[in-house]
């Protein structure tokens, strides 16, 4: 897209707006400006950038300002802003703050009602009487803060510019000196254009985030430009915009040469702004050229990738606590066509002996495609009030969907509520009608205060009728079935600048809602667009909250910065195809980093038919996502998984793994509400210095330590699995182990019916047994996998509550937190607990019936004679008298490498600390 130069000749003639042309490198030639006595083209630069006119530095509040000038007028893409003011300040010693806005006129950022920022300060606009000094002394300005390793530099350069880096090592973070020869690197602030760019060390940054795109590489690759402009666009063409936007990203740093920086040293960078924008990347350098708002950047230190998470979701807000049941398995269809069909559904997932915890419906269930109503002849009330009623019986939930457009019907009494609260977008000063599925629609604006009563007071009216367990969001980019014309000579409508919408340039409006439509306050659709998905989940979690009291379940397809903080997510339409079950894996790590660790793709892919191999493929993987759930188009072959015998097969096995790793799930999700920290994880997240895990694309971590290593390419019967050093244990087979002493590739067996999951060494596990439902399998005792490390303790945790209070671990006392540690030592193996708040495990009765030891180096072992292993002495510290019970049982694996020791029938109370110690001869 736009260099910073525009090509003029003399033979153009002048136009309102800029004609522009985009070519392979990326430069736009706009015919915009004449040069009368020139004969030759000219180059006409984007803008001139500016200079430092006055500076006051506060070291004792953390925080330094500065007014810029500007250079020169450039009439391309519209006026440049005169005078600018910067203000940098620390909020925290780990999150640096850089704002640029209007020196005079207030311009539209996202207000705290929408996204509250615990660190937001607000700066006035005004003059600041100390000049900056043109000696060489004052050529730069600093920042920093005593506890903080970053430090702010405001650079006295024409143009200025300004670089963020560590006292530590020197790295320069983010360096946005512009190289005065280029345009393209200079600060630009214009009415509706504004570029900012940052050179970034060639071969040592390795970036992930900036979404929502589908995306074949999780590590952003060069030569790219990224579009955030929500957008309904299924089964999507690679690195388009589509449903959310998240300007922000993660920097891991390889070794630098002098070897100040270590391996998988990570920062994160956050423009916190809600305008479409294209940012540019060249893997060299980061452009980001956005269509409005203000500059207003946060950089957190980390320094490894988990802390940067934590420092992000603290100022966006940690991720919601999901319901236990969320865990479980989901089925959905568009084209269940009556209460039949799901009855069917739920019956024969009960037959094939298939876990299933949630059945939803598609729009098929309304009344012509409207919210809150329900198909009197093919979902009638009884009927359904019946099926809903039975699934709860047998521990099942049901989820419906919802749209956001508005039905415009006079005998509709949602419509007729929401026309009398006046809370409906607006455009030319009336409502704005749309075209959905229920053809001519309003469109609530959630901007407007009034909106949380009328949809929280619909959601109640319709939970009274069905007693539903949670909403999805569906169709809130917001799309339109047609493209308004623009309002003639509209620089909303039609923008100087054209973000690469669609992948081809499409006007901002293209099947949306126009950028003139104007929310409550006046706010343009222009400047909150990308907010529509955040606001409706928003409004809707706190709808269930007040509804039932219980811990909200709610799915968006469309999200922004915050969304993690009230809903969980789903890729959106991908389709059939091996390449989309590719896809996933980025998509799924990415929205971890997003602040949204609930997230999944539609199992067995949505549009198009899917195939016996790839469903079976794709439950094998979809079964480790952290939302599970296959859904599929209408009219394609239906994809429930005991369609096929041998996807049955491969469901039962993979679900019976994810059903007894629900604590694991739920504990980290835990984790995640409390730090950010995501369930699904690169592997660079627990092995940063290893810089071969920053290209890995095809798999993940879930958590810790659980590496899921899935087929993705049909025919295939092995994988090529990169392991992290240290020993793997399989989990379908604990007595297959790799052993990757420094990280290495390993090509691994994977028949038709397998899918590679191992547990790395230094991890306890909490497991738990098989079963149809997450009620079922939290009546089952509670088994501990003990993964031993040669050169560190092993450790794990386990959070228990009811699975759906309100606060988790947080003003209630409901809830347990379990820490397990574990050790080799000598001729013994130990593992002990901490419990905190033990009364509510205690209260439930939860039992340890067994304790399995990994990882036992045969050299440990005096005698080889494997008659000799079962003789073993057990010693407990603190346990129950029937644990004196237990059977010790000891085994080799199947390459004769490790030795594992079996501790069962153990019956020891999970709330209870104990200490178990077992000699190995």
């Amino acid at each position: 897209m736009a260099t910073g130069w525009t090509h003029t000749t003399s033979r153009a003639t002048l136009i309102p707006l800029p004609l522009c042309i985009c070519i392979a490198i990326g430069v736009f030639f706009c015919h915009a400006h004449v040069l009368p006595d020139s004969s030759s083209p000219q180059l006409t630069p984007v803008g001139y950038g500016y200079t430092i006119s006055t500076v006051n530095n506060n070291p004792i509040a953390n925080s330094l300002t500065a007014n810029l000038q500007l250079i020169n007028s450039s009439p391309v893409f519209g006026p440049d802003i005169q005078r600018l003011n910067l203000a940098a300040s620390f909020e925290g010693k780990d999150m640096l703050r850089v704002r640029i806005t209007d020196s005079y006129k207030q311009r539209w950022e996202i207000p705290q009602y929408v996204i509250p920022r615990d660190s937001s300060q607000h700066y006035p606009v005004r003059s600041l009487k100390s000049k900056l000094r043109s000696d060489s002394q004052q050529s730069e300005q600093f920042l920093t803060h005593p506890l903080s390793d970053l430090i702010f530099t405001l650079h006295n350069t024409t143009p200025f510019g300004f670089t963020v880096s560590r006292k530590s090592s020197n790295d320069v973070l983010f360096n946005a000196v512009p190289d005065p020869s280029n345009p393209a690197t200079f600060l630009l602030f214009k009415e509706q254009y504004l570029q900012l760019s940052s050179s970034l060390p060639a071969h040592r940054a390795s970036l992930y985030g900036l979404g929502e795109h589908v995306k074949s590489s999780f590590k952003l690759q060069p030569n790219q430009t990224l579009t955030l402009w929500n957008a309904d666009i299924g089964s999507a063409p690679l690195d388009v915009n589509i449903y959310g936007s998240h300007p922000f990203y993660l920097d891991v740093r390889s070794p630098s040469p002098d070897g100040k920086v270590k391996a998988g040293t990570t920062h994160g960078v956050l423009l916190l702004n809600s305008n479409g924008m294209d940012i540019t990347y060249s893997g060299d350098r980061i452009t980001y050229k956005i269509i409005g708002g203000i500059f207003d950047l946060y950089f957190f230190a980390g320094s490894s990738p988990e802390l940067v998470l934590e420092q992000y979701t603290q100022l966006i807000g940690r991720p919601a606590p999901m319901p236990y049941w969320s865990f479980g398995f989901h089925q959905c269809r568009y084209g269940y066509n009556n209460v039949s069909d799901l009855q069917r559904v739920v019956a024969n997932y009960a037959k094939a002996n298939i876990p299933l915890e949630v059945i939803w419906t598609d729009i098929n269930y309304m009344d012509a495609y409207k919210d809150f109503t329900l198909d009197p002849t093919n979902f009638p009330l009884d009927k359904m009030r019946t099926f809903v009623d039975n699934l709860h019986q047998n521990g099942q939930k049901y989820v419906p969907i919802l749209d956001p457009g508005i039905n415009v019907n006079e005998t509709y009494a949602t419509f007729a509520r929401g026309l009398q609260a006046e809370i409906y977008i607006k455009r030319n000063g009336v409502n704005y009608l749309g075209e959905v599925w229920p053809g001519p629609v309003y469109f609530p604006d959630f901007l407007n205060p009034r909106s949380q009563a009328f949809w929280g007071g619909e959601i109640k009216l319709f939970h009274d009728l069905l007693p539903f367990d949670g909403l999805w969001l569906d169709m809130n980019e917001l799309p339109n079935f047609f493209t308004s014309p623009p309002i003639p000579h509209s620089n909303l409508d039609d923008p100087p600048y054209k973000i690469n919408n669609g992948g081809v340039l499409k006007p901002i409006n293209n099947r949306t809602i126009p950028a003139t439509c104007l929310h409550y306050g006046n706010i343009t659709e222009y400047d909150a667009h990308n907010l529509y998905g955040l606001l409706e989940s928003k409004a809707t979690n706190k709808a269930l909250m007040d509804i039932t009291g219980r811990r909200p379940f709610v799915l968006t397809r469309s999200t922004f910065v915050s969304s993690g903080k009230y809903t969980a997510h789903w890729t959106g339409d991908n389709a059939a195809t091996w390449d989309d079950l590719a896809y996933s894996i980025p998509s799924i790590l990415n929205f971890g980093i997003f602040g949204i660790p609930m997230i999944g793709a539609d199992i067995c892919g949505f549009s198009g038919d899917t195939t016996e191999e790839l469903c079976r493929r794709w439950i094998q993987l979809g079964a480790f996502y952290p939302f599970a759930r296959d859904h599929s188009d209408i009219n394609t072959f239906p994809q429930e998984l005991y369609v096929w015998d041998s996807v049955a097969a491969s469901a039962r096995k993979v679900l019976g793994l994810r059903y007894r790793l629900l604590p694991y799930f739920y504990t980290l999700m835990y984790e995640a509400h409390t730090k950010g920290t995501p369930i699904a994880r690169p592997l660079f997240f627990s092995f940063p210095e290893d810089v071969t895990t920053y290209e890995i694309n095809s798999q993940f971590l879930v958590g810790k330590g659980v590496l899921v290593s899935p087929v993705l390419e049909s025919g295939a019967v092995t994988v090529h699995a990169y392991f992290p050093a240290g020993t793997w244990f399989d989990l379908f087979n604990v007595s297959n182990s790799v052993n990757a002493e420094s990280g290495k590739y390993v090509t691994l067996d994977a028949p038709p019916d397998h899918i590679n999951v191992h547990v790395g060494e230094g991890n306890i596990l909490a497991l738990q047994g098989e079963a149809m439902t997450t009620e079922a399998a939290r009546k089952t005792a509670f088994q501990l996998v003990v993964v031993l490390s040669s050169n560190r303790n092993s450790s794990g945790q386990v959070y228990l509550d009811d699975g759906e209070t309100l606060d988790m671990a947080d003003g209630n006392e409901q809830w347990t937190l379990v820490r397990f540690y574990g050790a080799l030592q000598n001729n013994s193996v130990f593992i002990t607990s901490e419990v905190i708040n033990s009364r509510f495990a205690l209260d439930q009765r939860w039992m340890i019936d067994k304790v399995t030891f990994l990882g036992i180096p045969k050299h440990k072992i005096k005698s080889l004679d494997r008659m000799d292993l079962g003789r073993n002495e057990l010693n407990i510290v603190n346990g129950t008298d029937s644990m004196r019970k237990a059977v010790v049982k000891t085994q080799f694996d199947s390459y004769y490498q490790f030795v594992s020791v079996e501790v069962s029938k153990l019956s020891q109370l999970i709330g209870e600390e104990f200490r178990l110690e077992t000699k190995i001869r």
